[in-house]
This record gives C-alpha cells, sequence and structure tokens, in this order.
C-alpha cells in the first residue's frame, strides 16, 4: 500500500514514515502542494494523508485536485481544530480529520479503516501457504480451514497486515484489550501464542517467531 504523506513539519515527517514504514506501508513525502503534484504524476497512490497548512497553497485545494482525477481517500491531518475547518474538510469529501497531536495507534487505526472501507485493503492476506479473509473472517493453511477464538484472530490478523514487523507484547496486549472484552495479562498472551501456534501447524515457531525479549514477528 502506497501512502502520500503532505507535510511541511520535518520532525513530525520522520516520525510518520518512520511509523508508516513499520507498519508496512511504502510512504511517498511532500513538503509542498506542488511537490505532491509531481509525486502524483509519476503513479497512483492508495491514500492521502494531508497537512491543511502548506508554503505554497492548502491542503484543501491539493484535496480539490486530487478528486478530480478521482484517485484515492484522504485524511486531513492538521493542528488547525477549528470547526469550520472540520466541517469544510468533511465536506469536501475526506474520508478523515486527525487533529494534532494524535495518537500513533490512533492514525494507525484510522488509516487501516479508509482503507478497508474504500475497498483498497487487502481483502485476503497471505504468508506462505496460511491465508486469511478479512470479509469472511476465515483463516485456512493450505485447503484446510482453521478455526481461531477472537483473540487469536485479532492477533494473526494484525501480524498478516504487517508481515516482518516486530510486534511487541505491550502492544500486542493494548490492542487486544477490547477483543475478549477484559483485561488481557502477559500470562494469557503465551498461552494464546501457543494455541494459534498449534492450530496453524507451526508449533516450532517457523511462521511466528519469538524475538527474545522483545516480542513476536510474522515472517514473510
Amino acid at each position: 500500500m502506497k501512502i502520500l504523506l503532505v507535510e511541511d513539519n520535518e520532525a513530525i515527517i520522520m516520525g510518520l514514515e518512520y511509523l508508516l514504514t513499520q507498519e508496512g506501508y511504502q510512504v511517498l513525502t511532500a513538503r509542498t502542494v506542488s511537490q505532491a503534484l509531481e509525486l502524483l504524476n509519476s503513479g497512483p497512490c492508495d491514500l492521502g494523508v494531508l497537512d491543511i497548512a502548506l508554503p505554497d497553497g492548502d491542503g484543501f485545494s491539493l484535496f480539490r485536485k486530487i478528486r478530480q482525477e478521482g484517485q484515492f481517500p484522504v485524511i486531513f491531518l492538521t493542528a488547525r481544530d477549528e470547526e469550520d475547518d472540520v466541517v469544510r474538510g468533511l465536506e469536501l469529501g475526506a474520508e478523515d480529520y486527525i487533529i494534532k497531536p494524535f495518537r500513533n495507534r490512533e492514525l494507525i487505526s484510522r488509516i487501516r479503516r479508509v482503507l478497508r472501507n474504500s475497498g483498497k485493503g487487502n481483502k485476503v492476506l497471505w504468508c506462505k501457504d496460511i491465508s486469511l479473509n478479512t470479509e469472511t473472517g476465515k483463516v485456512r493453511r493450505g485447503s484446510a480451514e482453521i478455526s481461531l477464538t477472537k483473540l487469536e484472530y485479532k492477533i494473526l490478523y494484525n501480524m498478516m497486515s504487517c508481515p516482518g514487523k516486530l510486534f511487541t507484547r505491550d502492544e500486542i496486549l493494548a490492542d487486544i484489550w477490547d477483543v475478549a472484552g477484559n483485561f488481557v495479562n502477559d500470562n494469557t498472551l503465551s498461552v494464546t501464542m501457543k494455541r494459534l501456534r498449534e492450530k496453524l501447524g507451526d508449533s516450532e515457531g517457523q511462521i511466528i517467531r519469538t524475538v527474545r525479549g522483545m516480542g513476536y514477528r510474522m515472517e514473510k
């Protein structure tokens, strides 16, 4: 998935570029409207994350140019939290509007939701011969369907969405809290990972790797 990030704050660019790359996205960065248009001429993107205040224009005008081509969904990311700006952005047709400062996990969650709702998110995720259909919720290894609990499915979905990414235990625990409806402790996570591996036929940890002292990584 290719994301166009248009932002003129160098610190935010560096932080977001690192965050999105770690999540498995390809990131194109532009600091001005003109740079963004040059990037768009080189090929399509799957999502745009646009600041509003830019040195040579604004995100609203850039958004209109993007929409003229009917290219891809857009999220506005800006420090301008005035109600008129928020309403204007949404009425123009943007999929979301996020106010700075923002929380990284919330931003990633919103990006995934927008991509999924736009039909650009992958409907079937693959890792070796394991498939996960995000529409039906079915998981298979080869032709054999695998029955998973909600916790197991959520963990597998997150890891298959970003193969090769290291997930710390704290990250996984924070993300699966609401799936079970109650607190998930560290011991429960260890048991859940063990059962998930067994169901996938991965008892030796060759697909879901343990990174000692850190967490887990899904092999590409």
